[in-house]
């Protein structure tokens, strides 16, 4: 499940260069289908959670394969018609099944074990997920047969029909897999004095450590999107030949990262000490992209994408600790932060157009920082 998350957010390396080139539109406007995708999580993530409370993780696990499969299939027509805003309105609904799957399956995992070590199930998991995004471009260039510079729209119907059958197929499988149901300490009522801190709380609104992760969450998806998902461009506006075969740089080091987060979380290193290590390397890759040489500088995304690694995993325990009985609407919270996802390479690509590819990479140098403030003080803060 994780690596459908991912091959269906890395299927945008592709189609963002190929719109841009075949729709003679600006960058802004093709990272619009990044923006359409993430914007899902905005208007879906709390009614996702409400599924959930009806119908249980399985189920909307496999409902969100369904959405998948129908915003997969209108991509189809998009390029037949040539027509932006219905790809737009194809990576918003894809976006919706991404939403659904993510609000089921991250905190799954959180709480399918102890909350300590949230980080080191959350690495394999990020294993899968990052593989799954060069994965994408190339399955898409393997199919097509064409450099990207040659592809026309309609080149990717065939791969599109194959990829909705394997999401169908996943459905399926997530339907009839032996899944448990699972609850966080004190989340039902009948057993909320085992989570204290959370017991005489009205609110999900009086959980500060929550609220400030949230943000971090926000700020933490745009930036690994931008390291991601702008690969295969940036090499394309560097006049790099073979460009799609650059999007392994980012997740090649987000690889490494999560090796070492299963390796050592949490026997050598808490969650939060992971966290700070992450935003340092984070932060050094993104300077280093704008101030090194061009010719190098696509390298250095691979220590933003490093840093990256064990953000999410250890955002997301640091985050849901202590919730309790609204460990559910705190969910859906950390859900809705995924539009991160859609602000921050929407300001990449503007901030492109205006100074130039190497220069929008500026972007994520102030994102980087808050993460590192949530790591050393922000998780921390609780409230009487």
């Amino acid at each position: 499940m994780f690596f459908a998350i991912g091959f269906a957010l890395g299927i945008n390396s592709y189609i963002i260069p190929l719109l841009n080139k075949a729709l003679d539109i600006s960058s802004a406007e093709s990272y619009l289908v990044i923006a359409a995708t993430f914007s899902a999580f905005l208007i879906f993530g709390y009614p996702a959670s409400l599924v959930i409370g009806k119908i249980g993780y399985k189920k909307t696990m496999a409902l969100s394969f369904i959405m998948f499969a129908v915003g997969f299939y209108l991509f189809i027509p998009s390029a037949r018609m040539e027509s932006l805003p219905l790809f737009l309105l194809a990576s918003f609904i894809s976006g919706m099944g991404n939403t659904f799957l993510q609000a089921s399956v991250n905190p799954y995992i959180t709480i399918l074990g102890p909350i300590e070590s949230a980080a080191k199930r959350m690495s394999y998991m990020g294993i899968a997920n990052k593989l799954a995004w060069p994965i994408a471009p190339l399955f898409l260039a393997l199919i097509i047969g064409k450099e990207v510079d040659s592809v026309s729209l309609t080149d990717i119907n065939i791969p599109f029909y194959i990829i909705i059958g394997v999401f169908v197929l996943l459905g399926v499988l997530a339907l009839l897999a032996k899944l448990p149901e699972v609850k966080a300490v004190g989340e039902d009522e009948d057993s909320a004095h085992d989570c204290p801190y959370a017991a005489n709380k009205t609110s999900v609104w009086q959980f500060p450590h929550l609220l400030l992760g949230v943000f971090a969450l926000f700020l933490y998806v745009g930036v690994e999107t931008v390291s991601l998902g702008t690969l295969v461009d940036y090499a394309t506006a560097l006049g790099l030949a073979n460009a799609e075969y650059y999007a392994w740089i980012a997740p090649i080091g987000m690889v490494i990262g999560y090796i070492c987060g299963a390796a050592l979380i949490p026997k050598y290193l808490n969650q939060a000490t992971a966290l700070r290590i992450c935003a340092v390397t984070a932060l050094f890759g993104s300077l280093m992209v704008v101030l090194s040489p061009q010719d190098l500088s696509i390298y250095f995304i691979s220590f933003m994408a490093l840093g990256c690694s064990l953000m999410w995993p250890a955002l997301w325990p640091l985050a849901m600790t202590d919730l309790g009985k609204f460990t559910k609407a705190g969910s859906s919270l950390m859900v809705i932060a995924i539009v991160g996802g859609a602000l921050v390479p929407t300001i990449y690509g503007f901030m492109k157009d205006f100074a130039g590819a190497q220069n929008a990479y500026w972007v994520c140098v102030p994102c980087f920082l808050y993460i590192l403030y949530y790591g050393l003080k922000g998780h921390k803060i609780r409230t009487k």
